[in-house]
């Protein structure tokens, strides 16, 4: 007979047995659900893609563009007009994300959109808004971009537009204020704006469509005017002084270079139209490109023009029962993540949805020269653009986790893989900058002083190395078989280090914010070797713990952009969650509680049919300007958090039967 105190540690046991059971079949649940609901989206040709939210000032622009264009499209408007009366906030005004304060230049242009739509201006919503735009000082306060759209339409004198004259496309790429110093999307934007400011359109208005009422008081060149700062001798105030001398040379009718200038810029945008018709794969150029030609006088019939439009058009899109527009279309990076989150989640690497992704991916890849090449020229093509047509564009982000997943699939054409591999590689390790970190779409794009031109109010001229982006870039070399000692990586490493926050986060670029920042970091350091026991790794793994959301989940407001203490504050949502137990799985050999408690939010949040909700903006356009819904963040990372998790806990249980 077994004496009775013996029984309890072995019913102790039993019961801790059962229990991790089932813990494991809920997390085998919840990981199949998720991998059904992903695999169902998978498009015919092989990508994933969901559509990319902005504000509704990508609604707005796209009504001003085609009444400059000469068109309205009735029944898109109206529905357009729907949603931005359905997201303005009940103090009038329009924010740059869910949830976010108003925004004044967004505002503005939701206002002039309505009225040219067809809403008069004692429109309940109207005068709402018009009641907040001048409690916020008018037209007298808004933006350059915004300046401009009123420009086009005599609805804001020219005279209040920072001098940015055409003759800049003549410098060569060594001048220190060549278009090749701006980061691309502000390179491909200023390129025809300078024609459009060259040419000062003017489209006549139907009457009543005007915003005249938007000003405080008439106005007055004092009241647009741009302000200096202190101490005087500022490179802020030596460009305002620059800034005048420019617009009295654009008052003198001798300009010896403009026509030379002009031809040389439409040359430019003419080389640059993708194959798709559009220019950089982003909203502004696109528009920007077709005003400049319009303005110019090609015809309506001109292929480039023609092509140009309809790029145009397909970024508009019907989801979740609205009609919205879209800045831009995210299909490689969709489908690389998703490819990630269903391999890490334990998907064979044989699996035909997955070789369908990999096949349609090695067809994308891009092996011509672009802006890169221009300070790189030695350097081979070889990455991948964020959309379906960029050839001029790659980035290196995408390159990254695309080379990351073609390394763990399997399919027929195994030379092209590997090919593939080699070129992409090559390329996306050539496009380190010399103080180790790597930026988006160019080397060394870190020419600070370019942000205080007038013009550059939003403060996004230049592309410098990120830490998300290095973080990101050290993971790929890691899972290439690189370590720590490798020249690159100790560069990169170096440059985490100097860039690391005193609190231990890291700042994210391309995501909100810190926990998008410091999950990027640790998961690269972990795969290049770094010793995740070192001090400087603990205190970014006890930032992450001391943000933790008492409900078990990560948030984090897109005001941290503005006001740092703001870091990692703000309600759980699935995609910060998932970084941020991403970036405590990456530090960790076993489960710690706040990997647990994280786990158990996403495990508890998912819905029925394997998917999760979120309302908020996670993603990342230009901090504190420009703000992004990606509708598949929702789904793909927490997928591949809990893949990882899982991971983990097996990798726990296999010690446990060892031991």
């Amino acid at each position: 007979m077994t004496a009775p105190g013996l029984a309890v540690p072995q019913e102790l046991d039993r019961d801790r047995a059962r229990d991790l059971a089932a813990a494991s079949d809920r997390l085998d649940a919840a990981i199949d659900r998720s991998q059904r609901y992903l695999l169902a989206r998978q498009h015919a040709a092989g990508y994933w893609h969901a559509p990319l939210e902005a504000n509704v000032g990508m609604d707005a622009q796209f009504i001003l563009f085609n009444r400059f264009v000469g068109r309205c499209l009735q029944e898109t408007e109206q529905r357009l007009v729907a949603r931005m009366l359905a997201m303005q906030a009940a103090d009038g005004s329009w924010p740059l994300y869910w949830g976010g304060p108003g925004h004044l230049n967004t505002t503005v242009e939701a206002y002039f959109a309505l009225k040219l739509a067809g809403r008069p201006a004692d429109d309940p919503a109207l005068v709402r808004a018009r009641t907040w735009i001048l409690a916020q000082g008018g037209l007298a306060r808004i933006g350059v971009f915004t300046r401009l759209f009123l420009a086009y339409f005599g609805q804001y004198p020219w005279d209040g537009l920072p001098s940015m004259p055409v003759e800049l496309i003549l410098l060569p790429p060594w001048s220190p204020v060549s278009i090749y110093r701006m980061a691309s999307w502000a390179r491909e934007t200023v390129v025809p704006l300078t024609v459009l400011m060259a040419r000062r359109p003017r489209v006549a208005l139907p009457p009543g469509c005007g915003v005249e009422e938007l000003w405080v008081r008439p106005p007055d060149r004092r009241d647009y005017a741009f302000r200096g700062t202190r101490p005087w001798w500022s490179v802020r105030n030596a460009f305002l002084v620059l800034d005048r001398v420019l617009a009295l040379a654009e008052r003198s009718p001798w300009k010896p270079l403009r026509r030379r200038a002009i031809a040389r810029a439409v040359a430019w945008i003419l080389e640059r139209q993708d194959r798709n018709g559009g220019w950089g794969g982003i909203q502004p150029p696109m528009i920007n490109c077709v005003m400049a030609l319009k303005a110019l006088g090609y015809p309506d019939a001109h292929p480039a023009l023609a092509r140009g439009i309809q790029a145009i058009d397909d970024f508009l899109v019907d989801h979740a029962g609205q009609r919205f527009y879209q800045p831009c279309v995210s299909p490689t990076w969709d489908t690389a993540l998703t490819m990630r989150a269903l391999l890490d989640s334990g998907l064979p690497a044989e699996h035909p949805a997955l070789v369908r992704a990999a096949e349609w991916l090695l067809g994308q890849q891009i092996f011509r020269p672009g802006d890169w090449s221009v300070y790189n020229p030695t350097l081979e093509p070889g990455g991948w653009a964020f959309e379906f047509a960029n050839d001029w564009y790659p980035d290196t982000d995408d390159t990254a986790v695309i080379l990351m997943v073609l390394d763990r699939v399997r399919v027929p054409d195994e030379r092209a893989r590997r090919r593939a591999i080699a070129y992409g590689t090559n390329w996306v390790l050539g496009m380190q900058s010399r103080n180790g970190g790597w930026g988006a779409f160019d080397t060394d794009n870190d020419s600070a002083w370019l942000n205080e031109i007038p013009f550059a109010d939003m403060r996004a001229m230049i592309d410098p190395p990120t830490e998300d982006l290095t973080g990101r870039l050290l993971e790929l070399l890691g899972t290439q078989g690189y370590d720590s000692r490798f020249g690159r990586a100790r560069r990169a490493l170096a440059f985490l280090r100097r860039t690391q926050r005193t609190s231990g986060a890291w700042w994210g670029r391309w995501g909100a914010n810190f926990v998008y920042g410091t999950w990027s970091v640790l998961s690269g350091l972990r795969a290049i070797g770094e010793d995740m026991r070192a001090p400087w790794v603990r205190r970014a793994v006890a930032w992450l713990e001391s943000v933790q959301n008492p409900d078990g989940g990560f948030g984090e407001t897109l005001e941290s952009y503005v006001d740092e203490s703001l870091a990692g504050q703000g309600p759980s949502t699935p995609s910060q969650t998932a970084w941020g137990l991403l970036g405590l799985l990456a530090a960790a050999d076993r489960a710690t509680p706040a990997i647990e408690r994280a786990a158990e939010w996403l495990l508890t949040h998912q819905r029925s049919d394997g998917g999760w909700d979120e309302d908020q903006y996670t993603g990342t356009g230009f901090p504190g300007h420009f703000y992004l819904r990606y509708w598949m963040y929702r789904d793909y990372f927490p997928l591949m958090a809990l893949g990882r998790y899982r991971a983990l806990r097996s990798g726990m249980a296999a010690t446990e039967r060892t031991t």
